[in-house]
């Protein structure tokens, strides 16, 4: 058993979209044999039944009365962790840019934060985990062993969200898609609940010029510094 393992280290890693903690943050947990928690997948769960159930988005109390109801549970699977909802897996449905447009509306209510924040903190409470998400260092785990923060410019992103959609067969747009991650940033950066900003005390790594395997040798460097 390794160190890491052994201390069962709290490692919160947010961002924006498409800069690259999702895939970063799962491989790390697997190097550490630590819980992956995908907050996104989470949020983009609940924004599946809202337009399941045909709900507008700008709804905000029948959004919230879904928060409350719906079942979401994270669980390992042969290809990689997979999203559950209500007993269902809609790991490839999440992903849908239909979900994607409406997501950061959904996310931005107070009520709904506190719902999934408090569903996060559950699956964190033990430690040895790597969480994910916009807020993860500032809000949800503010006492993380480990703060990073990871950003790329917008070209990027949008070519590696692109890049990710058409190897699942999703017809893409790259504006549509560049201006989807523009208008998330901008919600979600200056929504008057938990925006994305980096914690105080996060390490900020750019990824714009990194591939995924050299992120997460940066992330296990920071942790074995921290070690």
């Amino acid at each position: 058993m390794s160190k890491t393992e052994k201390l069962k280290l709290t490692i919160a890693i947010d961002g924006p979209a498409a800069s690259g903690k999702s895939t970063t943050a799962r491989q790390v947990a697997q190097i550490l044999n630590y819980l992956y928690i995908d907050t996104g997948a989470m949020y983009r769960a609940l924004t599946l039944e809202v337009l399941n159930r045909r709900i507008p988005e700008k709804n905000e109390d029948e959004v919230v009365k879904v928060a409350k109801e719906v079942n979401i549970q994270l669980v390992p699977g042969v290809k990689g962790p997979r999203t559950i909802l209500d007993g269902v897996d809609v790991s490839e449905e999440i992903r849908l840019p239909e979900v994607t447009h409406i997501i950061s509306t959904i996310s931005a209510y107070k009520e709904v934060r506190e719902i999934m924040k408090l569903k996060q903190r559950e699956l964190a409470k033990n430690g040895g985990v790597v969480m994910d998400g916009r807020d993860i260092g500032t809000v949800v785990l503010p006492q993380a062993d480990v703060k990073i923060f990871m950003d790329a410019c917008v070209d990027d992103r949008a070519d590696r969200r692109v890049k990710e959609l058409k190897e699942k067969s999703i017809p893409v747009d790259r504006e549509n898609i560049k201006e989807d991650i523009i208008q998330r940033d901008l919600i979600d950066s200056t929504r008057d609940v938990a925006p994305l900003k980096p914690a105080k005390d996060a390490i900020i790594v750019d990824t714009s010029n990194l591939t995924i395997a050299d992120q997460v040798q940066k992330v296990i460097d920071i942790v074995n510094d921290l070690l």
